[in-house]
């Protein structure tokens, strides 16, 4: 078995063990990478000589028999929006073109600094993380590789399909409306997207700050819960990270699912469901009673708010975060400079932004607007109250709810990029948690008619990854499909 075919896990302990050597690792994936990259397009930047140095100092740190950090010599995948410090970091963006961080995300010294891990370079995405096809990426889009006609998943699709090909052992990812569990849907791989608050935001360029989280996507469960335990934590330059221990999610990924309650959403099985998403999922549902949890039939009474609600809320925060974007302070200017400061600016940002970012700009300026304001934002924030009350009333009842990650397989690259409302409702399943701050997972759990992966999505409680850990790593233990490579 090749390096790039191994679980995250698997790979450290044979390094920790020194059964292999870490510039062997990363020679290979790279080689991998140069392998399919042409095919894929998952990456903007790589760092390969960064990468191969640091993978020379690990192997002589081992050999001195130092000890390391929990990640030591894992090579990581970085979404471009992520800083990473003098590393260029554009948002897949022509006006954040050449911008370099003069600092690290907290993210980033947790996992590479102090975690030991390798970062190998940064993926595409939609541009400021706006989409779900990675087709809004001024570098161009990502290839999914199950079938290279089709799209990745969105925005963090560089960092799911470089994962799922094994250009990356694992990828760090932001999830502001489903853009680390579409992805990984897409790509048959694991998505995590943690309760808001329980991952540090510090140093992610902000799309919707009240949506926003990273987190991880990987091969497996297992590895998923392995790097949240190194990432996740209070943060003194965050505000909004919360104060609450890091429970051992690896630890308690074995434990049995007896009495476990599950809640199956009603409006997660309705119209729009692709037939081969929902069987998919069914039987997986089934798979989880045979191991023990019992299930219920839960009602989200205001599910069918969220598109409307998810989007006026974060193309309203995208206007106000984006209006620091002139051309001046961050990326490069128009070379037309006539007229007067603001024509200057107008000019700089009409041509630096593409379509999708500008379009969201433009709604969310109206919805903050005099005269709408009221009408649209501050109405939108009490619909988001309703549909995080939907979900704590059904947390009442049980432990977790289950359902489809997305409603449909991977649809077709240029299928849906001039349909902006029908791109929209594809997060209608993904969107609910993010406006709730809460905890869900994206697995693998088969593949439909034309062999594209279809995606089992578990959502837990506040700051209860361990559940929804627990149950995602049963499934997907019993379902033994998620070492399955894509055939690229």
């Amino acid at each position: 078995m090749k390096y790039h075919e191994y679980m995250a896990h698997e790979l450290l302990e044979q390094i920790k063990n020194k059964e292999i050597k870490v510039q062997d690792v990363i020679q290979e994936i790279f080689e991998r990478i140069k392998e399919v990259e042409k095919k894929l397009h998952s990456f903007v930047n790589l760092a390969e000589n960064e990468a191969l140095l640091k993978a020379k100092k690990i192997d002589e740190q081992i050999k001195r028999g130092k000890k390391g950090g929990r990640l030591l010599g894992l090579p990581l995948a970085n979404k471009d929006l992520i800083c990473i410090k003098n590393f260029p970091t554009t948002c897949c963006s022509k006006i954040l073109q050449n911008f370099h961080p003069p600092y690290n995300a907290t993210v980033v010294e947790k996992l590479i600094h102090e975690g030991g891990a390798i970062h190998i370079g940064n993926t595409n995405m939609d541009e400021f993380a706006m989409g779900s096809s990675t087709e809004n990426s001024c570098y161009g889009s990502t290839h999914n590789p199950w079938a290279l006609d089709r799209v990745p998943g969105g925005s963090s699709g560089g960092s799911g399909s470089s994962v799922a090909a094994g250009q990356a052992i694992a990828a760090l990812g932001s999830d502001t409306g489903g853009s680390i569990r579409c992805p990984a849907s897409y790509c048959g791989i694991v998505g995590l997207k943690p309760t808001y608050g329980r991952v540090s935001r510090y140093g992610l360029v902000a799309f919707a700050n009240s949506l926003d989280q990273i987190g991880p996507l990987t091969k497996c469960v297992h590895d998923a819960a392995l790097l949240l335990e190194v990432m996740a934590g209070k943060d003194p330059l965050d505000s909004t990270s919360v104060d609450i221990p890091v429970n051992s999610y690896t630890a308690s990924l074995n434990v049995p699912l007896k009495n476990k309650v599950i809640g199956v959403p009603k409006e997660y099985f309705g119209d729009g469901i692709e037939k081969d998403v929902k069987n998919a999922v069914e039987k997986s549902i089934e798979i989880l009673k045979e191991l023990g949890a019992k299930t219920m039939d839960i009602s989200l009474h205001h599910l069918e708010y969220t598109v409307p609600t998810y989007f006026l809320l974060c193309m309203s925060e995208a206007s106000s975060n984006l209006a620091r974007y002139d051309g001046l302070r961050y990326g490069k200017m128009t070379d037309n400079l006539e007229g007067d400061v603001f024509q200057v600016y107008s000019r700089t940002r009409g041509e630096k932004f593409g379509p999708e970012v500008r379009r969201r700009i433009i709604l969310g300026t109206h919805a903050l607007s005099a005269g709408y304001y009221d009408m649209f934002y501050i109405k939108a924030l009490k619909v988001r109250t309703l549909i995080k009350k939907d979900f704590l009333d059904a947390f009442k009842k049980c432990d977790v709810l289950v359902g489809p990650t997305m409603p449909t397989t991977a649809f077709k690259i240029g299928e849906l990029i001039n349909d902006p409302l029908s791109m929209y409702m594809m997060d209608a399943l993904t969107c609910p948690v993010n406006l709730a701050g809460l905890p869900a997972i994206s697995i693998p759990c088969g593949h439909d008619k034309n062999h594209l992966p279809i995606g089992f999505q578990v959502i837990g409680r506040y700051f209860d990854e361990k559940t929804i850990l627990n149950v995602a790593y049963h499934l997907e233990q019993e379902l033994n499909i998620y070492r399955t490579m894509p055939p690229i």
